[in-house]
């Protein structure tokens, strides 16, 4: 369903046109990710949820992939003004992230 925006996201960073929020910076070495894990993910994971963020008026993508280890992590991503990719937060898939 989600497989064009996808696309997108996934040729703007094998382009290189990647920008992380400082909030995705500290998340990802709270959880000691680095920007590789997050590249990885991006280009192999799936969009699991589509969530539209009212204050600022705009959609944001979940997506789960894997780190370079085979860690499953999360993404908030969304398309950019230029069409790159913008990440919001990165964070570890837990067991207690797949209860409701």
């Amino acid at each position: 369903m989600y497989q064009q925006v996808l696309n997108q996201m996934r040729q703007a960073v094998r382009a290189g046109r990647i920008v992380m929020t400082n909030h995705a910076v500290r998340e990802m070495k709270r959880d000691g990710l680095v920007f590789e894990d997050v590249t990885h993910a991006l280009l192999t994971g799936e969009i699991v949820e589509l969530q539209f963020d009212p204050e600022r008026g705009e959609y944001k993508y979940i997506i789960f992939g894997a780190a370079l280890n085979d860690d499953e992590i999360g993404l908030a991503a969304k398309l950019g003004y230029n069409e790159d990719t913008v990440i919001i937060t990165v964070y570890r898939l837990r067991i207690d992230d797949y209860d409701s």
